[in-house]
């Protein structure tokens, strides 16, 4: 498909952080000012994926790789039906991107869904700025404002550690499996899965939605999951009322001890009933806060598509796709029947736990890989295997 490349409008890019560093680059997207976390992303590709991934709410994304825009925006890559990134900090954009599934620029895009971005700017030095100092609050503006407006704006502004609330669906949602080639054509396909899409049993999921990105609902699919999606604050008395066969914690925005209401939630269920729990993301936090263990807050969180994890189940070493800023205390978890399954080759931070005696587990990186290396895809299968496991033993 041929798209109409439009002249990208020549505005002031600036980017201000809390403590006063100012960078000055170019403007496109949205002309607009926003205020939000800034963290940096070490994906080479995906930018259209993580920019729709709802953990991204109220942050403002630094992507380390030099050229964005390259393949353009498609149909087909969304993790849910907006940008939810306050902006956009690239080094270089290409305004005329070469990609056969391409439908629109970059800059179109962020012009859609009214986020501002910045190009031009030494992304290194900002990444280095970040990793020295820890996240920051940022001011990201392409309207020309002065300095001292940036500074007043920056200054009053407050950010929400609870995203979370408001991140996924408002009310419930019922997904059928997904199979065959109608379905794969609707967009099933896109995922880099290799699962067969046909499954010969059909499992009732209960999915506790904290800001899940299609992709991940899309594997479950894809096995054979029916799945229920259940808004933020739901009690533990419905979902168990469902007669779920598993129960799937998502990703999400936000600090993890914010989530009061999720956390009771779980901790009744697991109270309640043994039924298979699976936690990605923020669901794995959830559910350690909710075993009684503690988590905390990284220095400047990992954020990429090339994070490297060792399972000390398979002892192998995997690359995955992670997107958090906060981590579970590793000494608090295994006292409370948990047992450590992946560590981060990095910086030794817990990547998955599960439990010694009951059918749950999690990890913190994003099995689904989306975007990153699909290397992952089995643990989605240990989830179906566990379920698979207590319907014949019921």
């Amino acid at each position: 498909m041929q798209i109409m490349v439009k002249t990208i409008e020549k505005m002031e890019g600036l980017i201000y952080l809390e403590d006063g560093t100012v960078f000055k680059g170019v403007g496109f997207g949205a002309r607009r000012t926003a205020v939000g976390e800034l963290v940096f992303n070490t994906s080479m590709t995906g930018y259209q994926e993580i920019l729709t991934d709802p953990s991204y709410k109220g942050q403002i994304i630094n992507m380390t790789y030099p050229l964005i825009g390259n393949y353009g925006i498609s149909d087909v890559d969304n993790e849910s039906q907006g940008i939810h990134a306050f902006g956009l900090v690239i080094r270089d954009l290409c305004d005329a991107p070469s990609n056969s599934m391409c439908v629109k620029t970059l800059d179109q895009w962020l012009c859609e869904h009214h986020v501002p971005g910045v190009f031009g700017v030494d992304t290194r030095q900002i990444t280095k700025r970040i990793r020295k100092n820890g996240t920051v609050k940022c001011l990201i503006s392409t309207e020309g404002i002065s300095l001292g407006k940036a500074r007043e704006l920056c200054e009053q502004a407050s950010l929400r550690d609870d995203w979370m609330k408001d991140a996924g669906v408002s009310e419930k949602l019922v997904l059928e499996p997904l199979s065959g080639a109608a379905d794969m054509a609707n967009g099933a396909a896109a995922v880099t899965d290799t699962t067969s899409a046909t499954a010969l049993t059909t499992y009732n999921v209960a999915v506790m939605d904290f800001g899940v990105k299609e992709s991940i609902l899309t594997c479950l699919r894809r096995r054979g999951c029916r799945l229920t999606v259940y808004p933020y604050g739901t009690s533990a008395a419905e979902i168990l009322a469902g007669k779920p066969d598993g129960i799937f914690l998502t990703n999400g925005p936000g600090d993890p001890e914010e989530a009061a209401e999720a956390i009771k939630a779980v901790k009744n269920i697991i109270a309640k009933s043994d039924i298979p729990m699976f936690g990605v993301c923020m669901g794995h936090q959830i559910l350690a806060l909710a075993l009684g263990g503690k988590t905390y807050k990284l220095k400047y969180g990992h954020r990429g598509g090339n994070h490297g994890v060792y399972d000390k189940d398979t002892k192998r070493s995997y690359i995955t796709a992670q997107n958090h800023g906060y981590a579970v205390q590793h000494e608090s978890i295994i006292l409370k029947g948990m047992e450590v399954t992946h560590l981060n080759l990095n910086d030794g931070t817990v990547e998955g736990m599960e439990h010694r005696d009951l059918p749950i587990f999690s990890t913190q990186f994003h099995p689904e890989a989306s975007p990153g290396a699909n290397d992952s895809g089995y643990l989605f299968d240990k989830f179906i295997s566990l379920m698979e496991e207590e319907n014949h033993n019921a």
